[in-house]
């Protein structure tokens, strides 16, 4: 599957058709040391496995890795870059479900990532939408994550 634009909702109704569905692809974003230095620096977590390239390279990875949580940090910009919704539709970041991280993300790898709307559930504000998001590496079969992200849609 690749890139045809973003798919866009106007209203609940929309959305909720769309349960079950995958929406595509977000496009390629390419991980590099300053970003892994930036989150690194946003958070606390200077591990030499992150932070420190010439240690890495003789580290079980050959390189620095990204933070698993600087990954899961780049799933609302893949779902903004894949789904549309109203802007008349407030969106909150509620959580995320069943996290995992499969594969490690070096240095210089691409990342993009696939969007699927699990679940549509009403709440006593709005809308609970769960969408599952698979991270890929290009060229590698296994992701960097899966999560399934939970998005309070307050109408």
């Amino acid at each position: 599957m690749t890139v045809v634009g973003r798919r866009n909702f106007t209203n609940i109704d929309e959305i909720s058709r769309a349960v079950g569905e995958h929406l595509g692809f977000s496009p390629w974003t390419t991980i590099t040391q300053q970003r892994i230095d930036v989150f690194a620096e946003a958070t606390g977590d200077h591990q030499w496995i992150h932070v420190d390239p010439v240690r890495a390279a003789s580290g079980p990875f050959g390189s620095t890795i990204a933070h698993g949580y600087l990954t899961l940090s780049l799933v609302s910009m893949f779902i903004e870059q894949v789904v549309d919704i109203s802007e008349s539709i407030t969106r909150i970041n509620y959580g995320a479900e069943r996290t995992r991280f499969p594969a490690p993300v070096q240095v210089g790898s691409r990342l993009r990532g696939g969007v699927e709307i699990v679940a549509l559930e009403p709440t006593t504000h709005g809308q609970r939408l769960q969408a599952r998001v698979t991270v890929e590496i290009e060229g590698q079969d296994k992701p960097a994550c899966v999560t399934e992200n939970v998005i309070l849609l307050l109408l």
